[in-house]
C-alpha cells in the first residue's frame, strides 16, 4: 500500500508539474520527506531480519571452533599427564636400580709403614728352624741348611679347633710380620719335613690384618677361629723358595668392612748341597714382603641421590596437579558453553513462538 501511495503520489507530481500548477516548494519538500519517513520502518526492518538469519551460521561456527579447541586443549592435558607418569616411573625404575648396583670407587692410600700383619702358619709334622727380619730385599747365604738357627721373629703359638670341622685340632705358629716398607722389611722362615711319610708336602699359612689383634684377644683360640673362616688360606712347598709380596685391600659395602690380602708369589727352586744322608729332611723356604707402600680402598658407592629423586617426584606432582586444574577449569568452561548454547537456543525458540 505504501508503495502504491508513493507511486501514485509522484505520478501526480509529475502531472501536476506537467499541467503547470504551481505548489509552494515546501509542499514538495514534505512530501519528500514523508516518502523517506515511510521507507525508513522497511529498511530497519530488512536490516534485523538479515541479521536475525545470519546469527544462527555465525553462533555454530563460534561454537565448532570452540568443541575443536577443547577437544586440543584435552588432548595436550593427556599427553602431559602420560608424560608425567612416565618421567615419574622412570625416576622411581633408575633410584631402584642405582641403588641395588652401587659403583665401585678404586682409591690408593699411601704408607710409610703398614700395621704388621699376622702370618699363621700350619706346619704340621714340619719343624720351624728359624726366621728372621731382613731389610733392603737382600737374604744373605744359607748357612748350614737344615740346622736351627737363631732367629729374631716374634712368634705365638695357638691351638684351637677348626670352624668347619669341630673335631679337627690345628696348631698354628703366628708370627710377627713385617712392617717398614719404605726399607723393604721381610720375613725369612726356614722349614724342615721328613719326606719318607708323604708323596707330597707343603705348609699352610694364612694372612690376617693385624698381628695386634691377637695378642690382644681375650680368646685367642676363638679369634683364629674366625680368622680361618674369613680369610683364605694358600700353601707353599717343600724344595723352593717362595717369596710372596703381599698388598692390602679394604673394601666398604653398604654395612661392613672387609680387610683381605691380594698375593703374588714368586718360586725358585732350592739347589740342595747337603751331603746324601742329609737330604731324607725336605726343607722349605719362605719370604713375606710388602708388594708396595699403597693400600687399596675400594668403596660400593650408591650413585642414586634420594633427595634428586625427591624433588623431581615433587616437580611430578606439581604437574600432575596444574594438570588436574586445567582439566578442571576446562570442564568447567565446557558446562559453562554448553549452558549458554542451550540458553540461546531456548531464547531463539521462544522468539518463534512469539512471532
Amino acid at each position: 500500500m505504501l508503495r502504491k501511495e508513493n507511486s501514485r503520489s509522484y505520478q501526480e507530481f509529475s502531472d501536476d508539474d506537467d499541467e503547470g500548477d504551481a505548489r509552494p516548494p515546501d509542499y514538495y519538500e514534505d512530501d519528500v520527506t514523508e516518502h523517506l519517513e515511510d521507507e525508513e520502518p522497511d529498511c530497519s526492518t530488512s536490516q534485523e531480519d538479515d541479521i536475525r538469519g545470519s546469527s544462527p551460521s555465525m553462533r555454530f561456527s563460534k561454537a565448532c571452533l570452540k568443541n575443536v579447541f577443547t577437544v586440543v586443549l584435552i588432548f595436550i592435558y593427556l599427553l602431559l599427564t602420560a608424560g608425567a607418569i612416565f618421567l615419574a616411573y622412570q625416576t622411581i625404575s633408575e633410584f631402584v636400580e642405582k641403588h641395588n648396583n652401587p659403583v665401585m670407587s678404586v682409591t690408593y692410600q699411601e704408607v710409610d709403614k703398614f700395621s704388621p700383619p699376622g702370618i699363621a702358619l700350619f706346619p704340621g709334622n714340619a719343624q720351624l728352624l728359624s726366621c728372621r727380619h731382613h731389610y733392603h730385599d737382600y737374604i744373605p747365604p744359607l748357612v748350614n741348611p737344615g740346622k736351627p738357627q737363631i732367629g729374631d721373629c716374634f712368634i705365638k703359638e695357638v691351638t684351637y679347633f677348626g670352624p668347619f670341622a669341630n673335631e679337627t685340632e690345628k696348631k698354628a705358629l703366628v708370627v710377627r710380620g713385617p712392617s717398614d716398607v719404605r726399607n723393604k722389611e721381610l720375613i725369612f722362615m726356614q722349614f724342615s719335613q721328613n719326606q719318607t711319610e708323604e708323596d707330597f708336602s707343603g705348609i699352610t699359612y694364612m694372612l690376617f690384618a693385624k698381628f695386634n689383634d691377637l695378642v690382644q684377644s681375650a680368646n685367642r683360640s676363638r679369634f683364629m677361629r674366625d680368622c680361618e673362616r674369613n680369610y683364605s688360606m694358600r700353601t707353599f712347598s717343600g724344595g723352593f723358595r717362595t717369596w710372596v709380596k703381599m698388598s692390602l685391600v679394604k673394601t666398604s659395602g653398604k654395612s661392613s668392612e672387609s680387610v683381605e690380602f691380594r698375593q703374588e708369589s714368586t718360586v725358585v727352586t732350592f739347589n740342595d748341597k747337603r751331603p746324601v744322608e742329609e737330604k731324607t729332611n725336605q726343607l722349605f723356604f719362605a719370604a713375606f714382603e710388602w708388594r708396595d707402600p699403597f693400600i687399596q680402598e675400594i668403596r660400593l658407592i650408591v650413585t642414586a641421590n634420594p633427595w634428586s629423586s625427591v624433588a623431581i617426584l615433587c616437580g611430578v606432582v606439581m604437574a600432575l596437579f596444574k594438570a588436574a586444574n586445567f582439566a578442571k577449569l576446562t570442564i568447567q568452561w565446557i558446562i559453562k558453553m554448553r549452558k549458554r548454547h542451550l540458553r540461546n537456543k531456548q531464547r531463539e525458540l521462544n522468539l518463534i513462538t512469539d512471532s
